[in-house]
C-alpha cells in the first residue's frame, strides 16, 4: 500500500521538475564600456580625483556598504572616500579576478558586478588593512552611476 501511494507522488515531482521552462533575463558581458566606468572610478579614487568622479555618477545617486543602516549622497561618500587618505597611506585597489556587466530585460536594469581588495597602511598603528569586497555599480540610460553598494568587512577600517 505504501509503494502505491509513494509512486505517484514520487512522479509528480519528477513531472513538475521536467516540465518547467528555461527563460532568459538578460546578458552577461565580459566587455562593455560600463565596466571601463567601473575601473575609471577605482583610478580616479586612488588619485584623488574627486573631479572625475563628479562626471561619472549621477547627481542623485547614492552610496552604500554592508553595516550601513542606510545609503548616503554621493558628494557625501566622495568626502568620506577622501578621508581615507587622512587615516592610510599606501592605499591600493585591485581587482580580484574580472567585472561582469549585467543587462538584465526586467527594467532594463544594467549593473556591473566586480570583486575588488582594498589595502591601506594605518597611519596610526602601522598595521597593514586588508578588505576583499564585491561591488555593484547601477546605471541609469544616460550611463551614469546611480547607485552603487559594496559588500565586505569594513569593520577592520578604522579612522580614529
Amino acid at each position: 500500500m505504501r509503494k502505491i501511494i509513494l509512486f505517484p507522488v514520487f512522479l509528480l515531482v519528477v513531472i513538475t521538475a521536467f516540465s518547467q521552462t528555461q527563460e532568459e533575463n538578460g546578458i552577461i558581458y565580459i566587455k562593455h564600456p560600463y565596466i571601463d566606468v567601473v575601473n575609471k572610478t577605482a583610478a580616479a579614487y586612488l588619485k584623488k580625483d574627486m573631479a572625475t568622479n563628479v562626471v561619472i555618477y549621477s547627481d542623485t545617486a547614492k552610496f552604500w556598504i554592508s553595516g550601513w543602516a542606510k545609503p548616503i549622497a554621493i558628494k557625501d561618500a566622495f568626502k568620506e572616500w577622501a578621508s581615507d587618505f587622512d587615516f592610510y597611506s599606501d592605499i591600493k585597489v585591485t581587482t580580484v579576478g574580472y567585472p561582469d556587466y549585467l543587462h538584465y530585460k526586467d527594467k532594463d536594469q544594467k549593473v556591473v558586478q566586480s570583486w575588488w581588495s582594498w589595502s591601506g597602511k594605518s597611519k596610526k598603528t602601522g598595521e597593514v588593512v586588508k578588505i576583499d569586497f564585491v561591488q555593484f555599480d547601477d546605471f541609469n540610460t544616460a550611463g551614469k552611476i546611480v547607485f552603487e553598494s559594496l559588500y565586505g568587512d569594513f569593520s577592520k577600517m578604522v579612522k580614529n
